[in-house]
């Protein structure tokens, strides 16, 4: 049971860590390439940190799945306005 906490808790940091790393080349860029990335990473890392939090943490509660999909969602979305848009 520790050890599911830890490597929750190690995964909620990369996922943070990950979003302030796209943040930063947001602000230097301008693209909104990377703020979508930025978002979704902070998204799933407080996803991580709130399924930590829980007394019992489970990876199969329903929520979880729904906070999922809008964070891959929105790298697709990133990713299609990316690919699809004009210069």
């Amino acid at each position: 049971m520790m050890v599911d906490g830890f490597f929750l808790g190690v995964i909620a940091t990369a996922s943070i860590t990950s979003g302030f790393f796209f943040l930063k080349f947001w602000r230097t860029s301008g693209d909104s390439f990377f703020l979508a990335f930025a978002a979704s990473f902070m998204i799933e890392g407080f996803n991580r940190t709130a399924n930590l939090l829980e007394s019992h943490p489970s990876e199969g509660a329903w929520w979880t799945y729904w906070v999922r999909l809008l964070s891959f969602l929105l790298i697709l979305a990133a990713i299609l306005k990316k690919n699809y848009s004009r210069n």
